[in-house]
């Protein structure tokens, strides 16, 4: 093994120390705190999916994507903004092996801001044979925001609670050595078929006169943990 110089040996241990050195080595407390909140999401990404097969080949998917994009129009949806094709698929294994006639379909991304709305694309659709919709995802917009508003609110607490402990001592804490954050963030929803209740209306039994209910979807729950290290003065 090749030898280091004999000069250099005295100060290895010194600097192994000084790397090793922390805040353990220090006076010190140490509190962990939480905070949490529910927030309703404002972005409902629904998953469609318009299909031949669904209409027995009767209706083009020509014609159903036209029809769709007139209904979701109809309802004030910018189509051009909130919806997104994501695949196009044609049965070729079925027309191969069985000299049967391609039967096409398409998949989407439709963005809207609120139960509400969802709840009126779904009956919408179901009038023109679209009903294969399901909940691809929600997300709160102002999610990041919430997030550092949450942190603060979680340093707080963990400076509260520093005081509360070193009170009774007659101690003092000081500035803060050590901080760690970990966020949560659970979306109730992935890809859940959507079923939006439905009332009707009082002068009709018609189903084309039927109405969502005031109803949300499922809040989403955010979370935040923090630990604090706070010098013992």
């Amino acid at each position: 093994m090749k030898k280091l110089p004999l000069f250099l040996l005295p100060f290895i241990p010194f600097w192994g120390m000084s790397q090793t050195k922390n805040f353990i080595d220090q006076a010190h407390i140490e509190t962990t705190a939480k905070v949490d909140t529910l927030v309703s999401p404002d972005r409902i990404y629904l998953n469609i999916t318009i299909s031949e097969k669904d209409t027995k080949g009767k209706i083009s998917l020509e014609e159903l994507e036209n029809n769709m994009n007139t209904k979701l129009k109809s309802l004030g949806i910018a189509t051009d903004k909130q919806l997104v094709l994501k695949d196009l698929s044609s049965n070729f294994q079925k027309y191969f092996l069985r000299q049967q006639e391609i039967q096409k379909s398409k998949n989407y991304t439709l963005i809207v801001y609120n139960a509400i709305m969802a709840g009126k694309v779904m009956m919408a659709l179901e009038q023109i044979n679209i009903s294969n919709i399901s909940v691809e995802k929600t997300e709160y917009a102002n999610m990041e925001s919430l997030l550092l508003t949450l942190k603060s609110r979680a340093i707080k607490k963990a400076s509260m609670q520093a005081l509360a402990m070193t009170k009774p001592l007659n101690q003092s804490f000081g500035k803060a050595l050590y901080i760690s954050d970990n966020s949560n963030v659970m979306s109730p929803y992935n890809n859940r078929m959507l079923a939006i209740p439905m009332k009707a209306s009082k002068n009709s039994s018609e189903s084309d006169s039927m109405a969502p209910i005031d109803i949300e979807f499922e809040k989403i729950s955010v979370e935040t943990e923090v630990r604090v290290v706070f010098k013992l003065d």
